[in-house]
């Protein structure tokens, strides 16, 4: 059960607040439906019973708040809005991506494919879905972990009367298995017709909670919507055979040409368009929607039970008061009841409005309007998708399971394959140019790093893909779907630094051999013979390339941007090395020769043969200026990463 207690947004510049007060209960095994305008106030009540938006009051998940359970997709399936995801990625990987996250196998991305009907489209990217497919993906997501909840924002907006029948008969499913569905919507037809309880909010307040039933016996009224060029003198005849019968018809003129006509019928209406030689282009049965905006408009616009507003200068002419007080009374001169008990008492030979995929419509009833039930819908619908089946999800943490999210999402799209290949082929190019030349040492040429260059192509390359790292999260935020920005946990965080460095020391490893084999087919061997240090070097040069890495992650996750990520990676030869530069510069007192032989001694393990060896290696990386100001801007970045999780979870 979903119980939501005093919901108030924070008030809003010389505005009321968007939500005010509203306590609710979404039951278990029942669907809920929370009715409301655009702007009146679902969508923000949704975000605060996430916790996606500041404010007051609470929300509990089956007796506790949000923030307190420790894994939210497993108890809540939350769809707002469109999947947020790239582009470039298949539906398939964008769903076993998070399978990895929430600890679900692999196989739970089909399962769900299947019973959202997109397994023909899973290797589609998911910029080319359209409306209807990508609320279906939406739904798949949210069914991944198998929650028990499920919380929709408009999830029918925009769809057809069959796609949106489909889902309404998916959420009817997980409410039967014992589940509870709470979705929003502006329709007041669609929420009679799918829902158990409809929750009303008019101007962010709660103004009604009642069952389906009660809920289209107050609010809905059949009547016939009529089209017609002639809609103001079909409306004086209508009004007129009214009053000659004593009956109590209502007709109201909505916009341009149309008519709404209560308390008559299709045929009754077509008869006497045909009488009178009026040309009709619709007539149809309807369910009209009794809500206090459309009662203002009615009061606004009357039409009386004997005379055309559009005929009668008169009428036009006279005050509000007058108009209202006509417009409330019936063709026989008695006053007329409220919207609510004449839905309840007056005679209408009408039908109720079909509910998608229904065959045919119910039948017309005498004592009364036909009224939409849940249990009418369900009958009349065709039979819902099966759910796919229930999962056992370990509760346990599990270090792997960021790890193989990281490696789907590097691994889902091209952006990483296209950057490495053009730091490669960059590199390669650049040491041929450099070679012709003759004026760059072996070490730099096959790095590819020239002196006038801040950084070379493998360690600007293996700082962008740290950038898109986090970057990519925060433009498409695919883990915050339900949590409103992205998790700051540090396994997720460790996961991210242990591929960043994988995917540089391949990216260091590539370039260098690869500018060594050019270099050979070009001009020969003389100028890729082994060094003498080659071990030292190789792990300077590894661990710069890595530190790039690791720059480009930090920075884009505490910045928030892939640009703001990469801009760091350049300022730490730019800015941070002459700082550094002039902080060392001058004669030192003391050396620290013989560091790693006192390092050794202080360790309670025998070190391997040649251990001293990489770290005098990593030491004289971090004594020069590069390898200084690096390490500096890797401790100020993590920090900085910490700081802003902490306070994160603390808010």
């Amino acid at each position: 059960m979903i119980q939501a207690i005093g919901l108030t947004s924070n008030p809003r510049k010389d505005l009321p607040p968007a939500v005010d007060d509203v306590s609710f209960r979404a039951r278990t095994g029942c669907v809920t439906a929370l009715l409301g305008a655009s702007d009146g106030g679902g969508t923000t009540t949704l975000k605060l019973m996430l916790e996606l938006q500041q404010g007051r009051g609470i929300t509990y998940f089956r007796g506790r708040p949000l923030h307190r359970i420790a894994h939210p997709s497993r108890e809540v399936g939350v769809v707002l809005g469109d999947v947020p995801g790239h582009p470039a990625r298949t539906v398939r990987g964008h769903l076993r991506m998070l399978c990895a996250a929430v600890g679900a196998p692999v196989t739970r991305a089909d399962d769900v494919l299947e019973v959202v009907g997109l397994v023909s489209l899973r290797e589609q990217g998911l910029g080319t879905l359209s409306r209807g497919m990508d609320r279906r993906l939406g739904l798949a997501c949210a069914l991944l972990a198998d929650p028990h909840a499920l919380v929709l924002d408009e999830p029918a907006g925009g769809l057809s009367a069959r796609e949106g029948a489909w889902l309404h008969g998916v959420l009817r499913a997980h409410a039967a298995r014992g589940g509870t569905v709470l979705f929003t919507t502006d329709d007041a037809k669609e929420a009679a017709r799918t829902a158990d309880q409809v929750v009303t909010l008019e101007a962010g307040r709660l103004v009604a909670d009642q069952s389906a039933a009660e809920f289209a016996r107050t609010r809905l009224r059949p009547r016939v919507a009529v089209r017609s060029p002639h809609a103001a003198r079909l409306a004086t005849l209508l009004a007129k055979e009214a009053r000659s019968l004593r009956r109590s018809v209502e007709v109201v003129q909505e916009d341009g040409s149309r008519l709404s006509v209560y308390g008559n019928t299709c045929g009754e209406v077509g008869e006497t368009a045909f009488r009178h030689g009026i040309l009709v282009h619709q007539l149809a049965d309807e369910v009209g929607d009794a809500r206090p905006s459309t009662v203002d408009a009615r009061e606004r616009a009357p039409v009386e039970q004997g005379r055309g507003p559009a005929l009668d200068s008169k009428a036009g002419a006279r005050s509000g008061s007058v108009a209202r007080k006509r417009a409330t009374t019936s063709a026989s001169g008695e006053p007329r009841k409220p919207l609510q008990e004449a839905a309840a008492t007056s005679t209408h030979d009408t039908a109720a409005e079909r509910p998608p995929g229904s065959g045919t419509a119910p039948a017309p009833s005498a004592d009364g309007p036909t009224q939409i039930t849940p249990s009418a819908a369900s009958a009349s619908q065709s039979s819902p998708s099966p759910l796919p089946p229930p999962i056992a999800i370990r509760t346990a943490p599990n270090p792997l399971r960021p790890l193989r999210y990281e490696l789907r999402r590097a691994a889902g799209v091209g952006t990483g394959y296209l950057t490495v290949a053009a730091a490669v082929a960059l590199s390669a190019l650049l040491c041929l140019f450099l070679a012709r030349t003759g004026h760059t040492p072996q070490l730099r040429l096959l790095a590819a790093w020239p002196g006038e260059l801040p950084l070379p192509p493998a360690a600007l390359g293996a700082g962008l893909l740290g950038a898109l790292a986090f970057g990519e999260e925060f433009r498409h935020p695919a883990l915050a779907a339900d949590r409103g920005t992205v998790p700051r946990r540090l396994g997720l965080l460790a996961a991210k630094l242990a591929v960043a460095a994988a995917t540089a020391l391949l990216l260091a490893g590539l370039t260098v051999g690869c500018d060594a084999v050019v270099l050979h087919l070009v001009y020969g061997g003389d100028l890729t013979e082994v060094p003498s240090d080659w071990l030292s070097a190789s792990v300077s040069w590894i661990s710069f390339v890595i530190g790039c890495a690791w720059a480009g992650v930090l920075a884009a996750g505490v910045f928030r941007s892939t640009t703001a990520g990469l801009a760091a990676v350049l300022a730490v030869p730019i800015v941070v090395v002459p700082l550094v530069q002039k902080a060392l510069e001058g004669p030192s007192v003391r050396s620290a020769a013989g560091f790693p032989g006192r390092l050794r001694e202080l360790t309670l393990v025998e070190w391997p043969f040649g251990a001293e060896r990489y770290v005098a290696g990593g030491l004289r990386m971090v004594a020069q200026p590069v390898g200084s100001a690096l390490m500096l801007s890797l401790v100020v970045l993590l920090g900085a990463y910490l700081l802003t999780a902490v306070r994160g979870r603390a808010r």
